[in-house]
């Protein structure tokens, strides 16, 4: 289980972690953060969809063509934990050593954004709110590594769960089984 971990994780990592990057670069240099969050969340799926075949090897060769959920599931998990770490490494040090005024230049996009878009006062005072909020959090090295964290994360837990729903397969126990 540990190799299979670590080689999809490894592998799933550097997708979404070069995706990042080049993605990141993009906007940071022109300024346009538009478009780039649907790019990046499709970048998670497209590298999330290695715990599935992760997942799928080891029910395959180790598991004898059996596994449970619970398994199936932690081994899910695993591979969005390796995934996700080596995003946030990723981040932590192209924000730190490269582009560490980002969040400054985000948080000008979003507040421009949101009196740009003609809603309310109120509606736009939460939204300032709540970008500054995010901005005061970047102030902490904990802070930048649990929002990055929450950014992908969630999202290698879906993925793992659906993927042990659709791979979960329940060993016979002894019983046989006689086809019509």
């Amino acid at each position: 289980m540990k190799k299979i971990v670590i080689v999809f994780g490894l592998i799933a990592g550097c997708i979404v972690s070069a995706s990042m990057l080049v993605s990141i670069a993009g906007c940071y240099s022109s300024g346009n953060f538009e478009g780039n969050m649907l790019l990046g969340y499709a970048s998670m799926i497209l590298a999330f969809s290695l715990i599935f075949v992760g997942i799928k090897s080891y029910r395959d060769k180790q598991g004898n063509g059996f596994i449970s959920f619970g398994k199936a599931f932690k081994i899910g998990v695993y591979i969005s934990l390796v995934a996700s770490t080596m995003y946030v490494a990723a981040w932590l040090v192209d924000y730190y050593a490269f582009i560490p005024d980002f969040m400054d230049k985000y948080t000008l996009h979003v507040i421009q954004k949101a009196q740009a878009s003609g809603a309310g006062a109120a509606e736009v005072a939460d939204k300032i709110k709540q970008i500054r909020s995010m901005q005061s959090m970047y102030n902490s090295f904990l802070g930048v590594v649990l929002l990055t964290y929450m950014e992908i994360l969630p999202v290698g837990l879906v993925v793992s769960l659906i993927s042990a729903l659709i791979l979960k397969r329940k060993a016979n126990n002894g019983t046989i089984v006689i086809a019509p």
